[in-house]
């Protein structure tokens, strides 16, 4: 793990760099904008289609939605009830409830979880996103954004609407080609596979990207701290205490347990700016929360 956190720890830092370089004029955010859209509507899907047409969907699914919606429901529990003993203003509250609920499951947690377990652990990543977390964000995170933030929106007609992204529309092909037991062509899985490599790295160097220590401020502790105790401690204690009552053991326990003590998401920064939230307290969350799990994964996987 210590061998793993290190080469994503300089990847990160080449992404962190580039804030600082900016070559070829190309800011960090820009850059960050165009990898992580080529990501999201490119390889990411590609990959979700690589995986889960040959995952074991199953009972187990089941296991890792509930313990990874469990888990969320449980962190914005905590999160609402401290703001409200805080009294924190609207801005404050929404990022809060952002930061400190949803994991940064796929973008961090599939290449150490990758790298940590094997190629397998992609299928324990990418269930646990679309299958609970991603639909949680879509639904219950932008509706906390919406409601604590600003906006000209209008309102989706539907629940659905906020399931149409490609990550999803990808999910649901590969689910009915697994369940048809349609088989994959040779050629069309050698040409999935490649392109799924590429999903990993581009995610840690965005990750990267995001990280700013301009947005560390001392004013901004309150609100961090109790972020920093739900999301890297309390999240993941429940997520254990969890999985041995959803009959989840061994290796398939230590991934899922895992991939919900990542740090906060990095999708936060861009709901932040269109809900009008406080986006630089977001940013300092995710840069703390990031810079922290450095320490607090190698203790979470030698206790699992």
């Amino acid at each position: 793990m210590n061998t793993t956190l290190l080469q994503m720890t300089v990847l990160m830092l080449c992404g962190a760099g580039w804030r600082v370089l900016t070559p070829n004029r190309l800011s960090a955010d820009q850059t960050r904008l165009v990898l992580t859209s080529v990501v999201y509507y490119f390889f990411l899907p590609v990959m979700v289609l690589d995986v889960l047409w040959q995952a074991n969907i199953g009972w187990q699914s089941l296991q890792f939605s509930a313990l990874a919606g469990a888990s969320v429901l449980l962190a914005l529990t905590l999160s609402w009830l401290t703001v409200k003993a805080c009294r924190f203003q609207n801005p404050q509250t929404g990022t809060v409830l952002l930061a400190a609920a949803f994991p940064n499951v796929t973008y961090l947690g599939l290449p150490v979880l990758e790298q940590a377990f094997g190629s397998w652990a992609r299928s324990v990543v990418i269930q646990i996103d679309l299958f609970a977390v991603a639909p949680l964000v879509f639904t219950i995170g932008i509706m906390s954004a919406r409601h604590y933030g600003q906006t000209a929106e209008a309102k989706p007609k539907s629940v659905l609407g906020f399931f149409n992204a490609p990550p999803f529309w990808a999910a649901f092909l590969a689910v009915a080609l697994n369940l048809s037991q349609v088989p994959i062509p040779f050629w069309l899985a050698g040409l999935l596979k490649t392109c799924a490599g590429a999903v990993a790295p581009l995610m840690i160097f965005s990750l990267g990207l995001a990280l700013s220590w301009r947005e560390v401020h001392v004013r901004n502790l309150p609100f961090v701290i109790p972020i920093v105790a739900i999301k890297l401690l309390l999240m993941p204690l429940f997520a254990l205490w969890l999985a041995g009552h959803l009959n989840l053991t061994g290796q398939f326990k230590a991934a899922a347990v895992m991939d919900i003590a990542m740090p906060s998401m990095v999708l936060g920064i861009v709901l932040c700016d269109r809900y009008k939230l406080d986006s630089g307290l977001y940013a300092m969350a995710v840069t703390l929360t990031t810079a922290l799990s450095l320490l607090s994964l190698p203790l979470w996987f030698r206790v699992l």
